[in-house]
């Protein structure tokens, strides 16, 4: 059985920019899914949606953009919108887990509705001809929310479903829920796993209990380590001899492209920061590393401790 590793949308971060300079510079990613588009009750898409999803602006060999509503005339406003880009597929995000999202009944928030997503799910599949996947987590409020509403999906044929393993309420606190994982793979449809695939071990072990998933879909472990989906598909743990070239260039690259999008020094450093909270988990002193780039608040401070980081590398392989 063949390992397919799928990149998880991570809002603000997995844009293209990120998506296209992994691809360069990294590899292993089979499908990468775009962060979601969401009206907000207007029908209209937001500039930065439309960027992140023009073809021309992307370099992946396969892109398939995510919508987070909750209701059905929005989901088919989007759809029309996305098949206008020659995209045939829209993922549905019932998995991100922020409070400012599930409160709104969205994301994690709307799986304890069955009904709701019933009738969007029927509305769509009569009224269109777009392929539907989607993200879910187990739940909101518990793990076995997710049970009640396999059933419904099973009347549609829904391409796949990607479980984080996870309830919502748990945001990315503690680990994943494997035995209500297992539950879930009593169903017609393809799942997909997804939640905490930070190293080569770790995703052999995961391999080992769940030997019937075939595609792994990496989020935070992605963003932090861009080196391991290569890794896992070459099966190694050992690092290219050129990492720290490798990774010198891809980071020149994000700080580029996003200092021609951004407007002032202040945004791109903003932008920068939250990525090396990820990248500094991978350095010898993932606090230390961190800090460093906090503190500076110039853009020849950040070239600086940027230096500093690199010189000292990734320690021992």
């Amino acid at each position: 059985m063949s390992t397919v590793l799928l990149s998880s949308p991570l809002q603000s971060f997995t844009e293209f920019r990120f998506r296209n300079a992994l691809h360069k510079y990294f590899g292993g990613i089979d499908t990468y899914y775009a962060p979601y588009i969401r009206l907000n009750g207007k029908m209209a898409i937001k500039p930065n949606y439309e960027r992140d999803l023009l073809p021309k602006n992307n370099a992946v060999n396969e892109l398939i953009p995510q919508v987070m509503t909750n209701d059905a005339d929005e989901f088919l406003f989007v759809v029309k919108y996305v098949q206008s880009l020659g995209y045939n597929e829209l993922n549905w995000n019932l998995g991100c887990p922020y409070p400012m999202v599930t409160k709104r009944c969205m994301g994690s928030g709307l799986i304890n509705d069955p009904e709701r997503i019933n009738h969007v799910l029927e509305r769509v599949h009569n009224e269109t001809d777009i392929i539907v996947s989607m993200k879910m987590r187990l739940g909101y409020e518990h793990p076995r929310e997710i049970l009640d509403v396999l059933p419904v999906l099973d009347k549609y044929p829904i391409k796949n479903i990607a479980i984080h393993a996870r309830i919502g309420k748990q945001l990315y606190k503690g680990g994943v829920d494997l035995e209500s994982f297992k539950q879930c793979l009593d169903t017609q449809h393809k799942i997909y796993y997804n939640g905490d695939i930070t190293t080569v071990e770790g995703f052999r072990a995961m391999q080992d209990q769940f030997p019937e998933i075939d595609h792994w879909m990496i989020g935070r472990g992605l963003i932090a380590d861009p080196f391991l989906p290569a890794m896992i598909k070459a099966n190694t743990t050992n690092y290219p001899e050129d990492r720290v070239e490798r990774f010198q260039k891809f980071i020149d690259t994000l700080f580029h492209d996003y200092a021609s999008a951004l407007s002032g020094r202040s945004h791109v450093l903003t932008k920068m920061t939250s990525f090396w909270e990820y990248f500094a988990q991978t350095f010898p002193n993932p606090h230390k590393t961190f800090k460093k780039i906090k503190k500076a608040k110039t853009i020849e401070a950040y070239d600086l401790a940027v230096a500093e980081i690199m010189a000292i590398g990734f320690g021992s392989e």
